[in-house]
């Protein structure tokens, strides 16, 4: 039935032939016919699924036939749909192995397999008609400008030229080696993001049995009425029977958690070096560095997004993956650290860096066990994972100055750092507030407030009118 469907697509587009045929269509002008049908839009239920061996013939083949490299398909498949496993829809409504947007599709699609359909979700007809797309962009003569066609930034360019000489260099050897790596990553990563969650559960519980524990005790020690006093003695040893299981549990999860930890360790320094090859930092989430600073959110620029405003008041909402990894973004001392939601800001500390200003972290959804009060975090130091615990919408990394007297976003450190870890979400930067948002407390009122807003380490609290974090 799909096949039927996408036959009535490729019969619209006089200028789609069947490379079996040996009669590929022409990079110097597009299709006849721009018809979309929905059904186009349509993953199918069973993806097609191939090796980079597999793949290798068929970049090689088309970059032949269009004369663009083979090895700038093999980057831009990897970095939009890697090799097929991620083919979308995606938010912005880019489709299948190439991720190409509908109406670019129904214009430079070509069936190159010759089973009678042009289909996005099939690699050969994508990877075909992606060369066909970069030939008529001027990617025989000019690949960098065709590359920019493709994708209008330049950062996108960067990675896909340096992740392009990877595979002309080193081939399976190169993609395997990454491949494994991201996999390796990504695996011990979600371990410790499930186990944190688990201890964290199993934490509350504990809290709640030790509280109606307590209740139970003063219940026993205060009732006047001999039966009430035996009745809460009773409870009371109920609930520390129940406390002692809970307290079992805890120590349970927190052996699970540290497994975990020693896991991930393992998988960074066993991935550090293909982290640090160049095009393949941003797909491994490695720390981008700038002129003694790290930028605190890894991802690279096609998964980090950042507004040049937060709400109204000066703060940095970057939005990335949950469980994209953060850096400490300078040299410093860590001053606060919250291990437990707290507050609105949930997971979250505060770092007094070495250049005189203090950094809140908040809404993680794993803070790494280095990251407590007095430790020194090095620039680059992993300290924890995105999330959205706290009052957050969404993962992202909640980042503010203490005090709180500019957006972090007009440091110049965090400006130079744009096209390279981050994109921004809009093109003015309008920050001036035209009322303060904000007023900083004494110490006697945040004790009682706690960390509904964080705390600076002079023992003042910013409290925010704005909702959300």
């Amino acid at each position: 039935m799909r096949s039927l469907l996408l036959v009535a697509l490729v019969a619209g587009l006089a200028a789609t032939a069947s490379a079996s045929a040996g009669e590929l269509p022409s990079a110097a002008t597009p299709n006849i016919s721009t018809v979309l049908f929905p059904q186009l839009l349509v993953a199918p239920a069973q993806p097609q699924s191939l090796t980079f061996e597999q793949l290798q013939p068929i970049w090689q083949a088309a970059g032949q036939a269009y004369g663009v490299p083979w090895s700038v398909l093999a980057a831009i498949n990897k970095i939009e749909s890697n090799f097929g496993q991620n083919m979308g829809p995606s938010s912005a409504g880019a489709i299948g192995w190439m991720q190409f947007m509908p109406d670019t599709w129904a214009r430079w699609c070509l069936d190159a397999n010759g089973d009678g359909v042009a289909d996005p979700w099939n690699a050969e007809d994508a990877i075909y008609s992606a060369a066909r797309y970069l030939a008529a962009t001027g990617g025989a003569t000019d690949i960098n400008s065709a590359v920019f066609s493709y994708n209008h930034a330049q950062w996108y360019v960067d990675e896909v030229l340096q992740l392009a000489q990877q595979y002309e260099g080193g081939g399976a050897v190169f993609s395997n080696a990454l491949d494994g790596a991201q996999q390796q990553l990504d695996s011990a990563t979600q371990a410790v993001a499930d186990a944190n969650a688990r201890l964290l559960d199993a934490q509350a519980v504990l809290a709640d049995l030790q509280a109606k524990e307590n209740t139970a005790l003063a219940g026993a020690q205060d009732d006047q009425n001999f039966t009430d006093r035996l009745n809460a003695q009773k409870s009371a040893a109920l609930a520390d029977f129940r406390v002692q299981a809970a307290q079992a549990d805890v120590d349970a999860r927190q052996a699970e958690l540290q497994a975990a930890q020693d896991s991930l360790a393992t998988a960074r320094d066993q991935t550090s070096s293909t982290a640090f090859t160049p095009g393949a930092g941003a797909l491994l989430g490695a720390p981008t560095y700038s002129d003694g600073y790290v930028f605190p959110v890894g991802g690279g620029p096609g998964l980090v997004h950042v507004g040049h405003t937060h709400h109204d008041y000066p703060a940095a909402d970057i939005a990335a993956p949950e469980g994209s990894q953060l850096y400490a973004l300078s040299n410093g001392t860590v001053t606060e650290a919250w291990p437990s939601p707290t507050g609105n800001c949930g997971i979250g500390f505060t770092i007094a860096t070495t250049d005189g200003l203090t950094w809140t972290y908040c809404h993680l959804s794993y803070l790494e066990p280095v990251v407590v009060p007095g430790a020194s975090l090095a620039a680059g130091l992993p300290v924890g994972l995105v999330g959205h615990t706290g009052h957050a919408e969404g993962p992202h990394l909640h980042l503010q100055l203490q005090p709180a007297t500019g957006y972090p976003q007009d440091e110049p450190w965090f400006q130079s750092f744009a096209g390279a870890a981050f994109t921004w979400l809009d093109s003015v930067q309008t920050n001036a507030a035209p009322n303060p948002v904000f007023a900083v407390v004494g110490d006697s009122q945040s004790r009682s407030r706690s960390l509904d807003s964080a705390s600076s380490p002079a023992g003042q609290v910013v409290y925010f009118t704005a909702t959300g974090g």
